[in-house]
């Protein structure tokens, strides 16, 4: 029987140092595997997103899952029911991920929990040890981001985060086609999703129910009392666990617009929208718009949460405009536009997962830089943390264009890192 764990600080004991920032927990020597050995994962935060994770790891032949953690107990079973489709042994049901982390034949943790986990969670594993699968985006604010990258580095671990059209052949190819200049110079790209959703109402006081331990729930985010109208998915629309619809569709969009432009760090972000199809508790805008400047390219992102009709015919994209032509995809596909607006190729494909979970296994066996590694993360992520910023602030950041920091905004750059609940915080 394990023993339980004492309260950990996920910023203190050891040290990692990234422009002057210290991370860690005590340094642990990964278990290094053959190439024939199985990779022994732990799912963390199995009610949705982490459940098609776990089927989807679960499908490969040389996975176990061996841990399904989720502080409510009434989503083991989902977790459960994915993996006992591939593998005869049932995962192991814990509410507290760091238990999997004190076992030293788990290689890696697959996070799916809410955003204000994620960069705490990845930190925390590792240092464990451990390599680290991780959804988008990457992490609930800047500077954990950046910690992130200096946790990679330091341990030695393979980060992928969970940007999976990166691993997409076709997208692969389209984003080579706009960067070798197949349309010619391309100057603007164009982002974009939308959707259909309803309101959150006001939320009540009620009682936490059985089975969720809600402060393991909030770990890292500073405690505030159960509502009805949070878990388990409107936490989304809150700043204290989430990061809008920004953070939660349009990194899949911005991170194609990214790699198509070969840029990093914006100059300039713009943002504007707001919250106006109901009056409820969310605080994030359903309609937003940003624009960021590159200095001699730039990018646009539309979010539209309540109003389903997209651009070019589909709910979700990215395009990219050249002076001699134009590339839309739908994140699976992609067709090019001629000078003329004629169409001239179209290449079709599938969105699964499988490339990606395949990519990130193979670079826990053989090492290499995965396809969406914590650099890629982190910059992917920026553009939304940037244009969330912009917007909860009221004006337009200028930024250093190596680095992304927000300069000569004192207030805006309170919103780089967070607060953390006490026994959470970073080490000075």
């Amino acid at each position: 029987m394990q023993t339980p764990i004492a309260r950990r600080v996920f910023l203190r004991q050891s040290t990692v140092v990234a422009g002057g920032l210290g991370v860690g927990l005590q340094l642990v020597s990964p278990r290094v595997l053959a190439a024939s050995q199985r990779v022994r994962l732990a799912i963390m935060g199995v009610n949705g997103r982490g459940s098609d994770l776990a089927g989807g790891f679960a499908a490969r032949p040389d996975v176990d899952i061996v841990y399904a953690c989720d502080p409510d107990e009434r989503a083991w079973q989902k977790a459960f029911t994915a993996v006992a489709r591939r593998q005869t042994t049932a995962p192991r049901g814990v509410r507290d991920f760091r238990r999997s982390l004190e076992d030293p034949d788990v290689d890696a943790l697959v996070i799916a929990a809410p955003d204000h986990w994620h960069g705490p969670a990845t930190l925390l594993a590792c240092a464990a040890g451990k390599h680290v699968y991780v959804e988008k985006p990457a992490c609930h604010n800047p500077r954990e981001g950046e910690w992130m990258i200096a946790a990679a580095r330091r341990h030695q671990r393979v980060i992928q985060v969970g940007t999976q059209r990166r691993s997409l052949p076709q997208i692969i190819e389209a984003m080579e086609k706009v960067r070798s200049g197949a349309i010619g110079r391309v100057r603007f790209s164009r982002g974009w999703y939308s959707a259909r959703r309803g309101g959150i109402g006001r939320g009540q006081a009620v009682p936490v129910p059985d089975g969720l331990d809600w402060t393991l729930w909030q770990g890292p985010a500073p405690e505030r009392p159960f509502r009805d109208n949070i878990v388990h998915y409107q936490w989304h629309w809150f700043w204290h666990w989430g990061t809008g619809e920004l953070g939660n569709n349009g990194i899949h969009a911005l991170d194609l617009c990214r790699w198509g432009l070969g840029v990093d760090a914006p100059h300039r972000v713009t943002s504007g929208g707001g919250r106006y199809h109901f009056d409820d508790d969310q605080e994030t805008p359903d309609t937003h718009v940003v624009t960021f400047d590159f200095g001699d390219r730039a990018i646009a992102w539309e979010g539209r949460s309540c109003h389903p009709r997209g651009y070019e015919g589909s709910s979700f994209g990215a395009a990219f405009y050249g002076d001699q032509g134009t590339l839309v995809t739908d994140g699976s596909s992609y067709t090019i536009f001629d000078s003329a607006d004629k169409e001239v190729a179209k290449v079709a494909g599938s969105g699964s997962d499988a490339l990606h979970l395949q990519n990130f296994l193979d670079c826990v066996r053989g090492g290499g830089r995965p396809n969406a590694d914590a650099e890629a993360g982190h910059w992917g992520s920026l553009l939304c943390h940037l244009g969330n910023i912009a917007w909860r602030v009221g004006r337009t950041l200028d930024c250093d264009p190596q680095t992304g920091r927000i300069l000569r905004d004192p207030e805006a750059m309170t919103l780089w890192g967070r607060e953390y609940r006490p026994g959470w915080e970073p080490a000075a």
